[in-house]
């Protein structure tokens, strides 16, 4: 399986890339993962609902150019449907029979995703009701990436 994870932003903070990077290596023994990463728009402090707009539609035209074509893709979205750790372990794997070897999850800038980003993902992924930075949302995503290959393997997962 590959598993892209398209990002807005660059990481800077050296421990969340250093958390990363370990499950990503964890990962390894199941999937193919690449981390990408979309430059954010510059945006001003305040914003109309106008611009706003605008930085969400350039973010996703720079999304979109990073999907593959033949991609299953999750985008983080906060009115999505939450699941359990389960849930997604079961979609990875049925991804897999189903001959989506290809999952691509998406992780917005700080203003979201755009309709044009919202409209390609096949599923819309909430982790929780709570607002998280979208820099800590890498690390969160690669550890259930990571608890879902174990649980579809019934191994134990260290923690």
């Amino acid at each position: 399986m590959n598993i892209n994870i398209i990002a807005v932003g660059k990481l800077k903070e050296k421990y969340l890339k250093q958390g990363i990077e370990e499950y990503r290596k964890r990962i390894s023994a199941y999937a193919n993962v690449q981390v990408i990463e979309v430059a954010d728009e510059k945006a001003p402090e305040n914003m109309s609902d106008a611009e706003a707009a605008q930085v969400k539609e350039k973010e996703g035209e720079r999304i979109l150019s990073k999907v593959p074509e033949d991609s299953h893709v999750i985008a983080l979205a906060i009115k999505g449907k939450k699941w359990t750790s389960e849930q997604l372990a079961k979609e990875l794997n049925d991804s897999a029979l189903y001959g989506r070897s290809k999952v691509t999850f998406i992780i917005g800038g700080s203003l979201g995703l755009s309709e044009q980003v919202l409209k390609r993902a096949d599923i819309h992924l909430s982790f929780s009701d709570m607002t998280f930075p979208h820099q800590l949302m890498r690390l969160i995503l690669t550890e259930q990436v990571y608890r879902a290959f174990k649980i579809n393997r019934g191994e134990p997962y260290h923690k």
